[in-house]
């Protein structure tokens, strides 16, 4: 046993348990160091986050959304949609060489392999296949950059200025980004595509080649959920798109970077839903304009804050001969003493003058 030996107020121990406290000290370090490296770490350009309302294309809420990030794969969302709006789904390919031990997610194509094109796409979207990603886009535009090209033209297309692609699958480069408004933007436009909807909302599927499961947990744990994309890379972080439809209305939720990303954007749709909700101006409604009775042309989705009174004015043309189907005048629609709403209100009945 070794005895304490003391100099002046201390006590010192022999080299063997000083050595023996160094190494427990060492360890204590060495396992908190590789428990915070379990833990997600936000980045020191913070998380990102944008929500807006699907079919009015308004924005509800956003957080650092003009910030230029990584998206992981989450850029899929733009390869799908290409994809869908511009090649034969059920066309079969073969597999190109270059899409074959892809790295990253994969559904495990091989060398030589035949497979449809719709098979492809759910493997992107339900498994996030990157060897999906290649050879959709091999398939569309003869090569990885060539299609890079292509999302990037459509990007600007639909007004997401601030995003760059460099490949279809999200796999880190410092010149693939985006923003939240930017993919939010994106995932709009993709959620308006009956197809892609419905691949996006699809818990498995069962190709003519090939099956899936979908690995998105948002189908699963956001009421109403119907879409659309996880993101994973070190650079990017945790990230996701999602969107829940509830009482006609449709919500499209981006978090990038986030380490909670599931619980985040449930809270940022349940917000919305609670928030706002959407009025129906329906093109066969029949509104009084002065003395004539009046339609608009087409349906109208106003999104309004949940509760809101709607004030609703008919300007009539004056001294105009008035006939069924004719312009008689413009409906306004206020809330909240703000112009939410006009259109051009056209007569129901054969004849009328208006003096």
């Amino acid at each position: 046993m070794h005895s304490l030996k003391r100099r002046g107020n201390w006590y010192t121990t022999s080299p063997i348990i000083n050595a023996i406290a160094i190494i427990l000290l060492f360890y204590i370090v060495l396992c908190v160091t590789l428990s915070a490296g379990n833990t997600p770490k936000v980045r020191a350009d913070g998380v990102a986050e944008c929500a807006a309302e699907l079919n009015t294309g308004k924005i509800l809420y956003a957080k650092n959304d003009s910030a230029k990030l990584p998206m992981a794969s989450t850029t899929k969302i733009m390869t799908a949609l290409i994809i869908i709006e511009e090649c034969e789904l059920d066309e079969v390919i073969t597999v190109p060489d270059e899409a074959v031990g892809v790295e990253g997610s994969s559904i495990y194509l091989k060398k030589g392999e035949r497979v449809s094109v719709r098979d492809l796409l759910y493997g992107l979207m339900l498994r996030s296949g990157n060897d999906s990603a290649v050879a959709l886009a091999i398939h569309h535009s003869g090569s990885v950059q060539n299609f890079a090209a292509r999302m990037n033209e459509r990007a600007l297309q639909l007004g997401a200025d601030d995003t760059h692609f460099v490949n279809p699958s999200g796999l880190p480069d410092d010149e693939h980004f985006t923003t939240a408004r930017d993919l939010c933007t994106i995932a709009c436009a993709a959620m308006r595509n009956d197809t892609f909807k419905a691949v996006v909302s699809s818990k498995s599927y069962t190709g003519q080649f090939r099956s899936f499961v979908n690995k998105n947990k948002a189908l699963s744990s956001i009421e109403g959920a119907n879409g659309v994309k996880t993101g994973y890379t070190l650079k990017a972080g945790r990230c996701l798109v999602a969107s829940a439809e509830r009482d006609g209305m449709d919500i499209v939720c981006v978090v990038l970077n986030c380490p909670d990303m599931y619980e985040r954007c449930q809270k940022l749709i349940d917000d919305a839903f609670s928030k706002y909700e959407i009025k129906v101006i329906a093109a066969n409604k029949v509104f009084m304009c002065g003395e004539v009775p009046c339609i608009i042309n087409d349906t109208h989705n106003l999104l309004i804050p949940t509760g809101a009174e709607l004030i609703v004015k008919t300007v009539p043309n004056e001294r105009l001969q008035i006939i069924k189907g004719g312009e008689a005048g413009i409906i306004e629609i206020y809330c909240e003493n703000d112009l939410i709403f006009s259109a051009k209100l056209y007569s129901i009945v054969n004849k009328k003058t208006i003096y």
